[in-house]
């Protein structure tokens, strides 16, 4: 048994409801939100994934989207506004079998946490990390975001953006991620079965989850209607090779503001070391969760800055 998780070696029979919380059982959202959608994707992925609550760790960030572990029954961090990656990465590095997922806001990942976003794929950190993806700031009121079209008027842009959207596809690609996919809150059971590959994945699983705001922003409607390019014979391309796999989601990454949502799996890569792994392999990470050490009372105690200091003085 894990001192750290409690969790005992016994096969156990999970439900997903185990996931909803006693404190606070029913989300909040507004009437009509994609949120919805990614509480009932994870907390269905969660049996299949044959992971407890004890077992999962979800870290977020500020915003509509950081709610999210107010309604999951896990591990939850509520961090600062786009700083959800940075506190995920150093919880894996400390307990590499706990499975760490984040989560936060197009604002949230892709504008004040952009720079995080980008080297945390880059390091292929061993997490799945789901944008909540509505091209608006939702809980500040209908403000632009880094993914609102060109042209979307709003508080903050009463004229029309001037600025070209983020495109977040092909973004975690350049940058590194090792799996990328779009779902949409209206295919749930699409958005299931990609969170189940994105939090089973080796390595940064980056998941774009369009999820509609018809409180803030009425242009996105409910992203509708929709293709899922594994099954359409029009977007028969290796998810694997870069180039295609660029191709698509750039088309993707268009087609979005002209009317047609392509949803799926746009890139996946195996065998690629993820940043825990290479850190172990040059033994610059623990191989056992350090919170484990509470509780050997033969583990030796390491200070950082008694190791500074010994190359200093």
């Amino acid at each position: 048994m894990s001192a750290f998780s409690a969790i005992d070696d016994e096969e156990q029979e999970i439900d997903q409801n185990d996931f909803t919380p006693g404190i606070e059982p029913q989300a909040t959202w507004c009437p009509g939100c994609g949120d919805f959608a990614v509480l009932k994707a994870l907390k269905g992925a969660m049996p299949e994934l044959g992971r407890t609550p004890d077992e999962v760790l979800l870290v977020t960030g500020i915003g509509c989207s950081g709610k999210l572990n107010s309604y999951f029954e896990c591990y939850g961090y509520h961090s600062l506004h786009g700083r959800s990656l940075p506190v995920a990465r150093a919880a894996k590095l400390a307990n590499p079998g706990l499975e760490v997922i984040a989560a936060g806001g197009d604002g949230d990942g892709y504008g004040i946490g952009g720079n995080h976003f980008m080297h945390t794929a880059r390091e292929n950190h061993d997490m799945a990390y789901i944008v909540f993806n509505n091209e608006i700031f939702g809980l500040t009121k209908g403000q632009t975001s880094p993914t609102s079209p060109k042209g979307h008027k709003s508080k903050t842009q009463p004229h029309g953006s001037a600025k070209d959207p983020v495109r977040p596809l092909t973004l975690a690609l350049s940058s590194g991620a090792s799996y990328i996919a779009r779902a949409a809150a209206v295919n749930p059971r699409q958005a299931k079965n990609i969170l189940i590959e994105a939090i089973e994945h080796d390595g940064f699983a980056h998941v774009d989850f369009l999820t509609q705001c018809p409180t803030w922003n009425k242009d996105a409607k409910q992203y509708i209607p929709y293709t899922d390019i594994q099954d359409s014979d029009e977007y028969d391309f290796d998810t694997s090779d870069r180039r295609e796999a660029a191709d698509v989601m750039y088309e993707a990454e268009t087609k979005i503001h002209e009317g047609e949502v392509l949803t799926g799996r746009f890139y996946q890569e195996t065998g690629r070391p993820s940043y825990g792994q290479e850190k172990r392999a040059i033994g610059e990470a623990p191989d056992q969760p350090l919170a484990e050490r509470y509780f050997d009372e033969d583990a030796e105690w390491e200070r950082a800055v008694d190791d500074i200091a010994a190359h200093h003085t």
